[in-house]
């Protein structure tokens, strides 16, 4: 048997779940929800029925919500606490501190270059916190009328794919995660990354704190600068995450989302990595969505030993 088929896909038919309507999106990973209107009141059961539905499927998608930052903020309160917008920025919209605009139109200030997303590389989010966001909100505003898409990959379907001796090797090790974005030079962003100077060390198998499954914790964009396996060598290090990022991106247990307007994805950041699809920014169209998200806690290992802060400190949410 081979590593892949180890692993127990994590969907089933279509399904109703109450008033919800969940169909799932991929073999592994994802679920459009349907049947709910987020500018409404949630009762306890709807939201217990889409926190369950986050678990089962790790993203979950809507479809056609006409909301606002206000109703997004209130949606994701709901479901946790709610951080500032991210520990580097400095310009949510007017009012809404919480919300991280995802705009294309600020990049070439910001960055120092014209693209449609912070990120093109596979990462969860933050994961130079020591206490990484547990969950995160995208909604879409503008878009391109092609490209753009968005992919998740289920790491705790990578965890169990593969081989037992990898398995037990990743349980053991910790890896060091940091914040090493470029930004332009004297930029405001520039400034923000060396004063927070985020670094933190996790384990490379983290146990989810509400389901107790294991996910492969390795979040690419956030350990390719670091690159340190504590105990091992440089080259070393190199070798095995790069095995590892090879691993816990597998097209198969991957799903691609292809944004409309209205469309808002729902994501646990404790087993999921995503990956903004750089096929847009050469062609010139605007891309905006606006994201929030969810304080998480501090990762555990299989073992029970908690994350370590290096520098920085933890993100708190209100």
């Amino acid at each position: 048997m081979t590593a892949v088929q180890e692993a127990a896909p994590v969907q089933d038919a279509p399904a109703h779940t109450g008033s919800l309507e969940i169909s799932p999106s991929a073999g592994y990973i994802g679920a459009e929800i349907g049947g709910v209107d987020l500018r409404d009141h949630l009762d306890q059961n709807t939201v217990e029925e889409i926190r369950d539905a986050l678990h089962r499927y790790k993203v979950i998608f809507f479809r056609d919500q006409e909301i606002g930052h206000a109703e997004q903020v209130a949606f994701a309160r709901r479901f946790g606490k709610v951080t500032p917008a991210h520990p580097h920025e400095e310009n949510p919209p007017a009012g809404f501190p919480e919300i991280l605009p995802i705009d294309s139109r600020r990049y070439d200030q910001n960055l120092g270059r014209k693209r449609t997303s912070y990120d093109h590389s596979w990462h969860t989010d933050v994961t130079a916190l020591v206490n990484p966001p547990a969950a995160s909100i995208l909604r879409a505003d503008i878009l391109p009328p092609y490209g753009g898409d968005t992919a998740w990959t289920n790491l705790v379907a990578a965890y169990e794919g593969l081989p037992r001796q990898l398995r037990e090797l990743a349980d053991r090790i910790d890896i060091r995660h940091q914040f090493a974005a470029r930004a332009a030079e004297g930029s405001q962003r520039a400034r923000k990354i060396a004063e927070a100077n985020l670094v933190a060390y996790h384990p490379a198998v983290r146990v989810h704190p509400e389901t107790g499954e294991r996910a492969l914790f390795v979040s690419p964009g956030f350990t390719r600068g670091a690159r340190e396996i504590r105990g091992f060598s440089p080259e070393q290090s190199d070798e095995i995450l790069r095995l590892l990022w090879r691993e816990a991106t597998r097209t198969e247990y991957t799903v691609r989302f292809r944004w409309a307007p209205g469309s808002i994805a729902f994501w646990d950041n404790r087993a999921t990595a995503h990956l903004a699809i750089a096929d847009a920014g050469h062609l010139g169209h605007d891309r905006v969505l606006y994201r929030v998200t969810l304080e998480g806690d501090v990762p555990r290992g299989v073992d029970g030993r908690q994350s370590e802060l290096v520098s920085g400190e933890q993100f708190l949410g209100a």
